[in-house]
């Protein structure tokens, strides 16, 4: 009997769906030890979503830290209609874009205080190293609702329906947008490169 690759590791998925669902259930329960192996599970996960979402690593830190208390404190509110994995995606989409215009708000009000620009730290050095290859570069460039949904289809590889329930949109619509974002990231890159092609962009297609 053959058994495919792809099929084991479906199961695998399962299996360990099936185990968070449990951890989840107990926690709900009023165990408390179960929640930190949730947090062992998704805690790289979501550092990697902020830090994709707020482009800052340093940010992401006490942001990840934010999404799981706020989990933990809210569990009892979770169904499981949705995975875990996207409700809990959903609180740090939310977190993320609370950040982002606190953010927003804070440099509208500095600039009235701050004639010459503000001498860059060693921290935010590292940080725009870090993300200063041309998709980095481009993703910056797009506002939060696109760069969030290619985060969860590109990076995160999160299904369309799941992608919907996270942002609160209907399937189709959220579709249509992720294609029509996917090809202005593209343009952008290719500007970025002074025009060359983006020779991943057939790559990321696939996920579409």
């Amino acid at each position: 009997m053959l058994i495919r690759v792809g099929d084991v590791r479906r199961r695998e998925c399962l299996l360990i769906l099936d185990w968070i669902e449990q951890a989840v259930a107990r926690v709900q329960a009023g165990e408390v030890e179960p929640y930190a192996q949730i947090v062992e599970a998704y805690q790289k996960p979501i550092h990697r979503y902020c830090s994709r979402l707020l482009g800052s690593r340093s940010e992401a830190e006490d942001a990840v830290q934010d999404v799981l208390v706020k989990a933990y404190l809210n569990i009892a509110a979770y169904r499981p209609v949705a995975s875990f994995s996207s409700w809990l995606y959903k609180i740090a989409y939310h977190h993320c874009l609370d950040l982002i215009r606190r953010r927003s708000r804070q440099q509208r009000v500095l600039k009235l205080f701050q004639p010459a620009p503000p001498t860059e730290s060693p921290e935010q050095k590292v940080d725009r190293n870090i993300f200063s290859e041309p998709l980095a570069k481009a993703l910056s460039r797009l506002n939060t609702e696109e760069r969030n949904l290619l985060v969860l289809r590109i990076f995160e590889e999160q299904s369309f329906p799941e992608i919907a329930g996270i942002m609160d949109k209907n399937m189709e619509a959220v579709k249509k947008k992720y294609r029509r974002t996917l090809m202005k990231l593209a343009k952008m890159i290719s500007a970025y490169k002074g025009g060359s092609e983006w020779n991943d962009k057939e790559a990321l297609s696939k996920k579409m």
